[in-house]
């Protein structure tokens, strides 16, 4: 590949690691785009955010940002980095000055079961095994699945009051893609967070299209990567 085209850097969400884009970025070198998979220590948004800077450091080309879920809230701070040309959102938190993953602006759309998976201990959350493996993957294939959920591990509390540190939606171009049966993030706040990017698209999957659909998805960061030229 050549080392001065540009890439794909990609953030993964709450509870996983940088394993969850393993299919995507296995589908991106089949097209031959260049990718790197962030491992955030999910303790909080600004160390979230200086792990993705260090990333597209390490990356030292042009890149496409692509944020899945809490992601989103990072590429959000981390986006004003010099060499990315695009932000990427997969049921993402596309979040504006003074919003955190646990409150936006948008109160008053309707909550998902979440809530009632989340199991706090300290200041540790986790997720609990049967909801939380409904809620993130019903319409992945089972065995991927459970599989996935064997490697969730604890947040920091710190996560979900994390508010960006700059906005770089702003100034660099955004593409939404909205999970319309997605059981995590509601479909109406993704809409409504899609409202700010550049361009939105749907897809008819629930929250983690990274292992349903891993081939919509690169295809998706693909089509972004050569659109920089």
């Amino acid at each position: 590949m050549d080392d001065s085209a540009p890439g794909a850097v990609l953030v993964h969400g709450l509870w996983h690691g940088a394993w969850c884009w393993d299919a995507v970025r296995a589908a991106l070198a089949e097209d031959g785009v260049h990718s790197a998979a962030v491992e955030l220590p999910l303790t909080d948004l600004a160390a979230d955010t200086r792990a993705a800077r260090d990333a597209l450091d390490a990356f030292g080309r042009p890149a496409v940002l692509v944020g899945h879920s809490y992601g989103g809230a990072v590429v959000t701070a981390a986006g004003v980095h010099p060499l990315v040309r695009e932000l990427v959102y997969l049921a993402a938190f596309q979040l504006d000055e003074g919003e955190s993953v646990g409150r936006t602006r948008f109160a008053d759309l309707p909550d998902t079961r979440l809530g009632e998976a989340l199991r706090v201990s300290g200041d540790e959350v986790a997720l609990d095994p049967v909801l939380g493996l409904q809620l993130l993957y019903r319409d992945a294939p089972a065995d991927l699945a459970a599989a996935a959920a064997a490697r969730l591990r604890p947040v920091r509390r710190a996560v979900f009051r994390g508010v960006p540190e700059a906005v770089a939606w702003r100034s660099v171009p955004s593409t939404y893609a909205v999970c319309t049966a997605d059981e995590v993030v509601h479909p109406d706040l993704q809409r409504a967070m899609a409202g700010r990017a550049t361009r939105s698209v749907p897809w008819s999957c629930g929250h983690s299209p990274l292992l349903s659909r891993p081939g919509l998805v690169a295809g998706l960061i693909a089509d972004r990567v050569r659109a920089q030229g």
